[in-house]
């Protein structure tokens, strides 16, 4: 069964396991006054509860939408006028944004929100006696430090560096291969105060683990970030993560994202919880399912339909055997027991170019997913709001439908760093360049993969067949944006996108950030 853990059970979580709990929730900030400085371990992961708040807020929202909806892989048209919201998703698929895009703004609250309250919850540590928990607890607020740095240099490139809370100083634009040295620096810093325990009573923070997932992450994007290709040093960190004995690949991948996954999933190197009533944020349900599916799951709030991906991404899913092809919603829709979900309308409201003298008659219209995307109305980026334009699109349900949510919030955990991306990176290091270690190869890595997931494994391999591979593992885990820069691929066209501005590799710097501080430059090509 899933539990939430509310803040006033957060300070026992290091210390007990409870048995009936498959979740547990994020603390919740705590005021320090001079009287309750914490000093034992519970004291420290309770006072620093606020951070993991701060991190979860945006994550699957506003920043999830500008590494998805800027690539092939997902898309957010308008349909019947609702989602239009002033072409902001129309701008991320175009990659026609500006410096005032809602998400720009929003993902760089959210980032530097995050870095600025690690910076907090440090400071207010200063007076707390020194031992072993406090080193750990600061390890682990640097560290979720350094991953919200990481998030916002891969977005924005040349970035502000800061790590003290209170200063009025206003902090100048850090260049991107600096912010990436002091990222690399603080990471390897912290490693020996960060705990090897992978298990309930460390789930939602991070571990040694985590800072070996961000460090391969970046190594395996140092050309892109600084110039100079790290793969040899890629490769390490995978091995340091594999090593530990600690992290596998999921039996069943399709259950690693239901509403009830959490820190029985070994796959799971660091994932951000959610919890629809105490930790929101969530909403995948929401955008990606057609409003006549709910009845199908057994949900208590409408769902809301605009998200869908387009054919030639989903033509990367062509084994039908693999299971991930099955987290899929695509052709004539059925219940559970195998009858068609059928839409009451009538001839005009099924097909708004219908022509004919009887438009009112009515039609029961099984609901089908095609992939077709056609627009009925290009400036506003409308598909249609007639049936057939609500059904366009094929929908991603991975993050299966949350039956106990109540509105759109989900409880399904999100995971950021999984063992299968660490077989993928180090499968794509090698292909790169970087000295194969331990007996792996490329194609033996790949396979294990595959072999996993019921696909057909392979008796060669290259780097486009293992970029399609990222894109059948990751999907909607927030990597597309990265892997098509690191792949060159990220100027290519796709769905109505034609744009070629190698400009937009990097999100520019919000505009009312650049007003409030003159010290930061704005990227070049805003």
């Amino acid at each position: 069964m899933k539990t939430s853990i509310h803040k006033y059970c957060a300070i026992f979580l290091a210390a007990i396991t409870i048995s009936s709990c498959t979740k547990v929730d994020v603390p919740v900030e705590s005021e320090l006054t001079p009287g309750n400085f914490p000093v034992t371990p519970a004291q420290f992961i309770l006072a620093s509860g606020a951070a993991y708040v701060q991190l979860r807020g945006s994550f699957a929202q506003s920043y999830w939408q500008m590494q998805s909806l800027s690539t092939d892989e997902a898309i957010m048209p308008a349909r019947a006028g609702g989602w239009r919201d002033g072409g902001r998703y129309q701008q991320l698929h175009y990659h026609s944004w500006n410096a005032d895009l809602p998400e720009v703004a929003d993902a760089w609250s959210w980032g530097f929100g995050t870095i600025s309250t690690c910076n907090r919850v440090i400071a207010s540590f200063a007076t707390s006696p020194d031992n072993a928990a406090k080193a750990t607890s600061i390890a682990e607020l640097k560290t979720t430090r350094a991953l919200a740095l990481f998030f916002m240099m891969d977005l924005y490139g040349n970035i502000p560096v800061v790590t003290t809370f209170g200063s009025a100083d206003k902090p100048s634009t850090t260049a991107r291969k600096d912010v990436f040295a002091f990222i690399e620096k603080e990471l390897l810093a912290v490693i020996p105060n960060l705990s090897q325990v992978v298990d309930q009573t460390t789930y939602g923070r991070p571990t040694q683990y985590t800072a070996y997932a961000i460090l391969a992450k970046m190594y395996l994007n140092a050309q892109v970030y600084t110039g100079t290709s790290r793969y040899d040093d890629a490769v390490k960190m995978c091995d340091l993560i594999t090593a530990s004995g600690k992290f596998s690949l999921a039996d069943d991948y399709l259950k690693m994202f239901y509403p009830d996954n959490g820190p029985q999933m070994k796959e799971f190197i660091f994932a951000i919880p959610y919890d629809h009533a105490q930790a929101q944020g969530e909403q995948f349900t929401w955008y990606n399912l057609h409003p006549a599916l709910q009845a199908k799951y057994g949900l208590l709030y409408r769902l809301s339909n605009p998200c869908s991906t387009i054919p030639s991404y989903y033509a990367q899913f062509n084994d039908p055997n693999d299971v991930r092809t099955s987290l899929w919603l695509i052709g004539k829709q059925y219940d559970f027991a195998g009858n068609p979900i059928i839409i009451k309308t009538t001839k005009i409201g099924l097909d708004a170019s219908y022509k004919g003298s009887d438009p009112t008659t009515p039609v029961d219209y099984q609901l089908t997913f095609t992939p077709d995307l056609t627009l009925v109305d290009v400036p506003t980026f409308e598909v249609g709001g007639d049936e057939l334009g609500k059904a366009k699109g094929i929908r991603n349900n991975k993050y299966y439908p949350d039956v106990t949510a109540t509105d759109r919030n989900q409880s399904n955990d999100v995971p950021v760093f999984r063992y299968a991306d660490v077989l993928l990176m180090k499968a794509e290091a090698i292909l790169r360049g970087a000295t194969p270690t331990n007996g792996d190869s490329p194609l033996s890595l790949v396979n294990q993969l595959r072999a996993k997931r019921k696909a057909a494994t392979w008796s060669s391999i290259d780097l486009p067949n293992l970029l399609q591979e990222r894109a059948r593992e990751l999907n909607w885990e927030t990597w597309r944006r990265n892997d098509l820069i690191r792949f060159g691929k990220y100027e290519e066209s796709w769905g109505y996108k034609t744009d070629k501005d190698v400009n937009k590799r990097l999100f520019p710097i919000p505009s009312s950030e650049i007003i409030l501080n003159s010290k930061l430059q704005q990227n070049p090509g805003y």
